[in-house]
């Protein structure tokens, strides 16, 4: 690999980074801006509330997929990855400067809606984009290991949103002035950071895979990509049980420890951060044993593992009081997780040609998620109706739906030609 790719990768993963922070640290800080926008009921109701809106703006991203990816098909990479940063920075800054109900009323809770739509198709139009992105940018050889740095920065943004946290509740600021004006404070670095990732991806180099393809088609349609349907549903399939999975063991972890568990936000966001800084370490270890043994293994063990586990650990967190006992129970989930979040941009990307890619991973992808970015809502849900035990169960039912997707379905796609 010569010097530019490796630039490119890395300007291509510090902008996935700053993405993936604007979008999670919604969910980072919600503890503390539900009520702004949100003033009646209980702690549960105000962040059910909250998780209604993450979850709308997931609804947003097959849209994103669909519209970014058919963009990135025709124009290329480089600038579907561009515009989908600035459409964040744009979110972001409308979250962090918005008044709250008391100032508002209902509109507050109107724009907090339409800045996580913006957001929802931003990252659903980023995803399958910078997958494919670093895949067709990789080495053949350690293409599981480079491609391996989307979740470590889409990993890494959430990770730095729980460091923001951690240093705001710990060094700078009090329980009082987080909740009064100090959760805006993360919305605005994130703009800022929106802006420097926007002029990194300016000077992205474009892959070789789609000049390539110049020749062949600068369209993506759904209708090319009817042609390859097979891959699309195994996308599907494949994408359920991570993608509710991620978003349990990580983005509702945090509030699980709280609001279910007996561990304070102040320890809550220590596990979070810990746990999070061990699954990025874990993410190229994963990527590039998948190039020496395959992408299936790693993805059965994610499933066999995920479909056994996941229940008795849920079960166990919830009944903890313990710092330590949690922090070891999530960091198991981490390991599980890994599975699949180390090779699964990899394994979508090497399912499609060229020519619709881009589309081929992230409007599939962008359909499971919007069920996967539910994931805290349900938990909620479940929680308010005195049933929380059926959520554990759901997460285990849907991560075994993948396990049979990964044994019957998904073929070996290591050493495929991305060109």
């Amino acid at each position: 690999m010569t010097k530019s790719p490796i630039r490119s990768i890395v300007g291509g993963t510090i902008g996935n980074l700053v993405e993936w922070y604007d979008w999670l640290v919604y969910s980072s800080f919600s503890l503390y801006f539900a009520k702004a926008f949100f003033p009646q009921g209980n702690q549960t109701a105000q962040l059910l509330n909250t998780a209604a809106v993450f979850a709308v703006g997931y609804f947003m991203r097959p849209i994103g997929g669909l519209l970014l990816g058919a963009y990135a098909d025709k124009h290329g990479r480089k600038a579907a990855l561009t515009l989908s940063v600035l459409l964040m920075c744009g979110g972001s800054l409308a979250i962090a400067l918005c008044p709250g109900y008391g100032t508002l009323g209902f509109a507050a809770p109107v724009v907090l809606v339409l800045a996580r739509m913006v957001q929802g198709i931003s990252v659903g139009g980023e995803y399958g984009t910078s997958a494919v992105y670093l895949s067709e940018m990789a080495v053949p050889k350690w293409r599981g290991y480079y491609s391996s740095f989307q979740y470590v920065t889409l990993q890494g943004g959430q990770l730095v949103a729980t460091f923001v946290l951690v240093l705001l509740q710990q060094v700078f600021l009090t329980p009082e002035e987080l909740d009064a004006w100090g959760w805006r404070i993360p919305f605005v670095i994130g703009a800022v950071l929106a802006v420097v990732a926007l002029y990194l991806r300016r000077t992205l180099q474009e892959t070789e895979a789609f000049e390539l393809a110049a020749g062949r088609r600068r369209t993506s349609s759904l209708k090319a990509l009817a042609g390859h349907m097979r891959s699309v549903w195994t996308v599907m399939g494949l994408t359920l049980g991570g993608t509710v999975a991620f978003y349990a063991y990580t983005v509702y972890m945090q509030k699980f420890l709280v609001n279910t568990g007996g561990i304070s936000k102040n320890s809550s966001s220590l596990i979070t951060a810990a746990t999070l800084l061990f699954l990025v370490l874990l993410q190229p270890l994963a990527g590039a044993l998948s190039d020496v043994i395959g992408r299936r293994p790693l993805l059965i063990g994610f499933g066999v593992l995920g479909s056994l586990l996941t229940v008795p650990i849920m079960q166990a967190i919830s009944t903890t009081t313990d710092f330590w006992v949690a922090l070891w129970l999530v960091m198991i989930c981490m390991v599980i997780l890994s599975g699949y979040t180390a090779v699964n941009a990899a394994v979508k990307a090497e399912l499609f040609p060229t020519e619709v890619r881009a589309l081929g991973v992230g409007l599939p992808y962008g359909i499971v998620v919007a069920v996967g970015g539910s994931t805290e809502y349900i938990g909620l849900q479940f929680k308010q109706a005195g049933h929380e035990g059926w959520f554990y169960w759901y997460l285990s039912a849907t991560i075994f739906v993948s396990l049979l997707v990964y044994v019957f379905v998904l073929p070996e796609t290591k050493g495929r030609d991305l060109r």
